[in-house]
C-alpha cells in the first residue's frame, strides 16, 4: 500500500514538473502549435495541462483514440512521433506522443505536441501542381479530439462498422467476438461505462456485452506453456 502511494506521488510530481514545459513549448513554436499533458490514470478527463489552440480541447477534456490505443498497449506502448491526422473540422495536424513512465517503467501519461500543418500542406500541393508533379500523400486518418470520452468511444465504434455499412445486428457470434477483441485492443474498455455504451450502440443487453468481452479476452489470452493461444 505504501509503495503504491509512493508511486502515485511520484507520478503526480512528474506531471507537476511538466506543466511549465507545456506552456514553454507552445510559446516557442507559436500559434500553430498546441502542447497537451495527459494523465492516463483518468481517461475521461486526461488533459491536465494545455497551451495553444489546435484541436479545440480544454483542461479536463478527454483523450483521443490515440490515447486509448496507448492505454490498451500498457507498458509495451512506444512513443509515436511525427504522425499526421485530420481533425473532424478538416485541419491537418502533425503530432508526437511522448509517453511518461514512472521509476518502475510503467506508462501513466503522455506529453503530446500537435502542429497545424494545413497551410503548409496546401502550399506544398500548390507548388506540386505548378511544378507538374502528380500524385499526393495518402489521406490521413481522422482523429477525434473531443471534450468528452463518449464521443471518442463512438468514433472508434464508427470506425468498426460492418463492411458495406451493414447493421450491427447482422454480425454473427464470431463477428461480434472479433469486434469486441478489436475494441479492447483499441482501449475502449479502459473507459468507465464503455461496455454499456457499446451495448446500446449494438442493440444488445449489457450482460451480453460483458459476455462477449469476457469470451474475446479468453480466446486471445496467452497460454502458460510457452506456446501461442
Amino acid at each position: 500500500m505504501a509503495a503504491d502511494q509512493a508511486l502515485e506521488a511520484e507520478r503526480d510530481a512528474i506531471l507537476a514538473a511538466l506543466r511549465p514545459v507545456v506552456a514553454g513549448l507552445a510559446a516557442t513554436f507559436g500559434p500553430v502549435c498546441e502542447a497537451v499533458l495527459h494523465d492516463y490514470r483518468r481517461p475521461e478527463r486526461s488533459v491536465v495541462a494545455l497551451a495553444g489552440e489546435v484541436t479545440g480541447r480544454r483542461v479536463g477534456g478527454a483523450m483521443s483514440e490515440i490515447g486509448l490505443r496507448m492505454i490498451a498497449r500498457g507498458d509495451d506502448a512506444r512513443d509515436e512521433l511525427n504522425y499526421v491526422t485530420r481533425t473532424r473540422t478538416g485541419a491537418l495536424v502533425k503530432s508526437s506522443t511522448i509517453l511518461l513512465r514512472d521509476s518502475t517503467r510503467a506508462v501513466f501519461g503522455a506529453l503530446c505536441l500537435n502542429v497545424d500543418i494545413t497551410a503548409v500542406r496546401q502550399a506544398h500541393a500548390l507548388l506540386g501542381a505548378l511544378a507538374g508533379s502528380g500524385g499526393g500523400a495518402p489521406e490521413p486518418p481522422v482523429t477525434t479530439f473531443a471534450g468528452d470520452i463518449d464521443s471518442v468511444v463512438d468514433a472508434v465504434l464508427d470506425a468498426h462498422r460492418p463492411v458495406g455499412g451493414g447493421a450491427w445486428a447482422g454480425l454473427d457470434r464470431a463477428g461480434r467476438l472479433d469486434l469486441f477483441h478489436s475494441l479492447d485492443e483499441h482501449g475502449v474498455f479502459a473507459v468507465r461505462h464503455s461496455v454499456e455504451q457499446v451495448a446500446t450502440r449494438l442493440g444488445i443487453s449489457r450482460a451480453s456485452a460483458y459476455s462477449y468481452l469476457s469470451q474475446a479476452r479468453a480466446a486471445h489470452a496467452p497460454t502458460t506453456d510457452g506456446g501461442h493461444a
